[in-house]
């Protein structure tokens, strides 16, 4: 049989019984065979780039399922007496169907590794929020006792820059790498967050240098509405499909 006419299961050197555990050997053996970096002696681009395609499509139990039914099918046209050219055109057919679905699951893989690394990332930001929102109330608590004492108001403000500096932090993770499509929704609510948080930490800061109550005010409720969306976020984070 002309080389073009192998089948995956012929390129790989394997009965179409073989189990998976028997393809993966079978890939293994003659990746090592081809492949210029295990194998100069052997080495062939065109032999390594055929048995990389048939394992893409064996390896994989869906796509294999697929193709079995295709070799079915041009089996029954060879047997019913389709001509040669006519069998060549169902071939070439079955292989462009075949590239575009490799091409398709590795849009999937690559979304769904994209997805991933920011769930990783939301979780992450997510931690750097809480460092920031928790410990408001019991700061503030703690200052209540006299705004005016310098120790109390130090620490306020010691709390106060570490935000900032925590903060920084979140938004640099946040900005680190694209949203997913799935996930612009969780990822707007965490904007938005981040940008309450910002304004938020300046009202408090304000408050530091004038004892201005109104300042006070005013960051406790940016930290809520920030806490609030949040708190989206996470619930938009678990809406998406996995």
């Amino acid at each position: 049989m002309a080389t073009e006419t192998l089948t995956h299961y012929q390129i790989l050197d394997l009965d179409p019984t073989a189990t998976q555990a028997e393809i993966k050997q079978a890939y293994r053996r003659l990746a090592k065979k081809f492949h210029p970096d295990s194998n100069r002696a052997t080495a062939s681009h065109d032999k390594i780039s055929r048995v990389n395609a048939a394992y893409e499509i064996l390896g994989d139990p869906q796509s294999r399922r697929s193709y079995d039914q295709q070799l079915q099918y041009a089996e029954q046209l060879e047997t019913a007496g389709f001509s040669e050219s006519e069998m060549r055109s169902h071939r070439e057919r079955t292989e462009a169907a075949q590239a575009q679905y490799r091409k398709q699951r590795e849009a999937e893989r690559n979304a769904d590794q994209q997805l991933k690394l920011w769930l990783k990332l939301h979780n992450s930001v997510n931690r750097i929020l809480n460092q920031i929102i928790r410990p408001l109330k019991s700061q503030i608590n703690e200052l209540a006792a006299d705004p005016f004492d310098d120790d109390l108001m130090g620490n306020f403000q010691t709390y106060v820059e570490e935000c900032q500096e925590l903060l920084a932090k979140a938004q640099q993770t946040y900005r680190s790498i694209p949203n997913p499509p799935s996930a612009a929704g969780a990822a707007v609510n965490l904007y938005y967050c981040l940008n309450q948080l910002s304004d938020g930490i300046d009202e408090l800061n304000y408050f530091t240098h004038n004892y201005d109550d109104h300042h006070l005010r005013n960051g406790r409720e940016l930290f809520r509405i920030a806490d609030g969306l949040r708190k989206e976020a996470q619930a938009a984070v678990r809406e998406i499909p996995r």
